[in-house]
């Protein structure tokens, strides 16, 4: 695997790629990993970490968009459920299908249109489908329906598919390190000199403030929510904005309700809400979906947002829900293009590129919406856009290829985390179910030859050890607690105040020991599989 502690070179070592990526949320990570496996020289940079913002602010779902039906994206959700099966088959360590339930509730849709919508969703995907079909459901009689009001008695259920966001960028990130990118956080792209057949351009390192020049002879603008602004910033393009930004919040409440079916709740305003098992005994509820003009750095649930999902969730669920029980909360930020649409809710989820190469000369492609599940195809049609420019790029190749991890024989979870207990078998359940959801087959590689819970080395907090820290530092470019126990772990949800500030002590002293120093403790040797 490519050291994931790239340094930026010098100016007077300016190296030159074929491709520079701005921002590494899941379309540049996207980016970056296609265009690596068709032979380019890539860089991707990124100003904080890895998917710090909307990537792992997301409702967490792969998924063909049912709501998108009612505003004739057709496009858009048979491309989105085709990619679901593909997906499934490439990350199944991460990704994994779930059953929704939806109450139906007359006074929003009547139960013919969603019928009809839920029969399109079973065949739009085509017959490669992975997942069964929708179903009506007797909301009085089974499981499903213990936690509803007796005021909704009928339902249906579809299936769609879970994701840890965040983990998908960090594993597309880590294979195109491993096809030979090179990955740099923390590193914002602050100018861009177009010459005739290449960009030049300086990173600047936003902890130090070092500067650093490379070039590239085409660059992808992929910094969502900042596209608009980098375009005007490094880029010097000014114009009218075409990123429509909208605030989607979710919170965080206990679970209570035995069955591990999520539900999606219709509101009076059109709207739907996602309420989805979330790290075990837990609830994520949301998301709304409000214009936001602000700052994208300081996105935050405000008060009104609060009320509005908790009055959602206490309209369909029997036993209500307070402000006390809501546990945590995160607001991400949409990038989407902006059609002119007034309703936040309508704004299209498709993707939209614009190429601008000044007559000829080296090109800037910036990249307008898109969401989480065609990720793979918006990088695919994005790079086929830059063919004419980049004759040295190789052809699509990634529709079966594993993300790192997912290489599980016939893609069956289960049968390898049964192999992992086996081999593992002083883990606790909980423990080993863990490590195979977040690294899949790459956890053999970070547990080795440990025998016992001593052999992992300094017990952080949860059950979080200084091996598996370390390779989070050495291998996936964390560079602090919230890299590790927010974007790459989620333990920021179980872990107390005290424990928190033990993995930022131990962080602060693994980034900052010479690397020297941590390969002849044997931190290099740990590989990922």
């Amino acid at each position: 695997m490519s050291d994931s502690s790239a340094q930026l070179r010098p100016r007077d070592e300016r190296p030159l790629y074929d491709l520079l990526i701005i921002g590494a949320g899941i379309n540049g990570a996207g980016f970056a990993r296609d265009a690596a496996g068709r032979g380019l020289s890539v860089a991707l940079c990124e100003k904080d970490d890895l998917a710090q913002g909307t990537s792992s602010r997301s409702g967490k779902l792969i998924h063909g968009g049912l709501r998108y039906l009612e505003y004739c994206e057709f496009r858009l959700v048979r491309e989105a459920l085709k990619e679901r099966s593909v997906m499934l088959k490439k990350a199944p360590h991460i990704i994994w299908p779930m059953r929704f339930v939806l109450p139906h509730s007359p006074e929003q849709r009547p139960a013919w249109l969603v019928r009809a919508g839920l029969f399109l969703y079973d065949h739009l995907g085509g017959k490669d489908d992975l997942l069964p079909g929708s179903r009506g459901l007797d909301l009085r009689r089974c499981p499903e329906g213990e936690a509803i009001k007796d005021d909704y008695p009928k339902g249906f259920e579809y299936a769609d598919c879970w994701v840890d966001d965040a983990r998908l960028v960090v594993l597309n990130a880590l294979d195109a390190a491993r096809l030979g990118a090179d990955v740099y956080t923390r590193a914002a792209c602050t100018r861009a000199t177009r010459r005739a057949d290449r960009w030049e351009l300086e990173l600047t390192d936003t902890r130090s403030g070092e500067v650093r020049s490379l070039a590239a002879r085409a660059v992808i603008n992929a910094a969502g929510p900042w596209v608009d602004k980098v375009l005007k910033g490094a880029f010097d393009q000014g114009g009218k904005d075409r990123v429509k930004l909208v605030k989607g919040s979710h919170i965080v409440l206990p679970k209570r309700y035995a069955t591990a079916n999520s539900y999606l709740l219709q509101n009076d305003d059109k709207r739907v809400i996602f309420v989805n098992p979330y790290e075990g005994d837990k609830l994520l509820v949301g998301t709304t979906d409000i214009v936001y003009e602000g700052d994208p750095d300081r996105v935050a649930i405000d008060e009104r947002e609060i009320d509005y999902l908790l009055g959602v969730v206490n309209r369909y669920f029997a036993t209500p829900y307070t402000r006390d029980d809501v546990l945590t909360s995160f607001s991400g930020i949409r990038p989407l293009f902006d059609d002119a649409q007034d309703n936040p809710s309508a704004v299209t989820r498709d993707y939209v590129f614009d190429v601008a190469d000044d007559d000829g000369k080296a090109p800037l492609l910036s990249v307008f919406g898109g969401k989480i599940t065609t990720y793979r195809k918006l990088a695919e049609h994005g790079l086929d856009k830059l063919a004419p420019y980049l004759p040295a790029m190789g052809k699509t190749w990634n529709e079966t290829a594993p993300l790192p991890g997912g290489d599980m024989p016939g893609a069956d979870f289960e049968a390898f985390l049964e192999g992992l207990q086996c081999d593992y078998p002083w883990l606790e359940e909980t423990t080993a179910t863990r490590y195979a959801r977040l690294y899949g087959t790459i956890a053999r590689g970070i547990l080795g030859e440990a025998r016992d819970y001593a052999d992992l080395g300094e017990h952080l907090g949860a059950d979080l050890y200084a091996v598996e820290a370390r390779y989070l530092v050495d291998h996936e470019w964390a560079c602090s607690a919230a890299d590790i126990l927010e974007r790459r772990t989620k333990l920021y949800l179980v872990m107390s105040e005290s424990e928190t500030e033990r993995v930022a002590a131990w962080v602060a002293r693994e980034v900052e020991a010479p690397v020297g120093a941590r390969a002849a403790a044997g931190v290099d040797s740990v590989a990922a599989s």
